[in-house]
């Protein structure tokens, strides 16, 4: 589901800015003509209940939603239809509607998940500039922790050269499990693609001036689209054993059925 079009965080490596997806100007947020009614009667023609995600694409909580209430409208017809859901945000606001996601969570599954690549506000500012450092986000999955709501983290991209370092994923697994964290979904890469990597290399010369940067990310990765990092799988090992040690959940499997747990099969059986 993606009620808005475009995103303003202006994170630099975003996917979604990619061609393919045909947005044009990205930086340029939209909210979709009639999307409320599209959603409700989407919802009633439903044979079946399911789980609903959003913010794959564009941030359902981008600063307009303060004002539009867009994501919080689809969420109460959600819950009006019984239906679960899954979100991803980078953004705090998301705690605003922790009333309805409860809600929602006394029929359905709930998965709150926070978008995480770095521990250091200062780094996340540079890399992210235009939506909440990583302490507010921090904050709010707490919230939504003490509320009882299953939250967890999305730990990608981790930028190779960037913010692949041990003392990163130790610092945001650490401190997911200080603010009542479930689990964490991470891929140690990124993904670059037509348009998309050559803003991702302009922004590297901007905000990194005299790194280098650009010319390691070609000399290594070409004209790649998965540029993984060099490092990832000693950060992988350093991840799964500190997720071990906390009790948070990493493998998808485990993610999808713990946070349906309780809910009862929701699937068709031909048996």
């Amino acid at each position: 589901m993606n009620l808005y079009r475009g995103c303003c965080h202006g994170c630099i490596y975003c996917d979604s800015r990619s061609e393919c997806y045909r947005i044009d100007n990205f930086d340029e947020v939209r909210a979709k003509e009639n999307a409320l009614i599209i959603l409700r009667d989407e919802l009633r023609r439903k044979l079946r209940s399911g789980v609903i995600g959003t913010g794959a694409m564009c941030d359902p909580y981008n600063p307009f939603e303060e004002k539009e209430l867009l994501t919080r409208r689809s969420l109460e017809l959600i819950s009006a239809y019984n239906f679960g859901i899954t979100v991803i945000t980078k953004s705090p606001l998301i705690t605003r509607d922790i009333d309805v996601y409860k809600e929602i969570s006394e029929h359905s599954p709930v998965l709150c998940k926070m978008t995480i690549t770095t521990a250091d506000d200062e780094l996340c500012a540079l890399i992210e500039p235009h939506t909440a450092v990583s302490s507010e986000r921090f904050e709010a999955l707490a919230q939504m922790s003490e509320k009882g709501l299953f939250t967890g983290i999305t730990l990608m991209p981790v930028l190779p050269f960037i913010n692949d370092t041990e003392d990163n994923i130790r610092k945001i697994v650490r401190t997911a499990h200080e603010c009542g964290v479930r689990c964490i979904y991470p891929w140690f890469g990124v993904t670059l693609r037509t348009n998309q990597r050559e803003y991702f290399f302009d922004e590297l010369d901007r905000r990194f001036p005299d790194s280098g940067l650009r010319w390691r990310y070609i000399k290594r990765y070409s004209n790649s689209y998965k540029c993984v990092s060099p490092d990832a799988k000693r950060l992988w090992k350093i991840f799964a054993e500190d997720c071990e040690k906390y009790g948070i959940l990493y493998k998808m499997k485990s993610i999808i059925s713990a946070y349906k747990m309780g809910y009862g099969d929701t699937q068709l059986s031909f048996f």
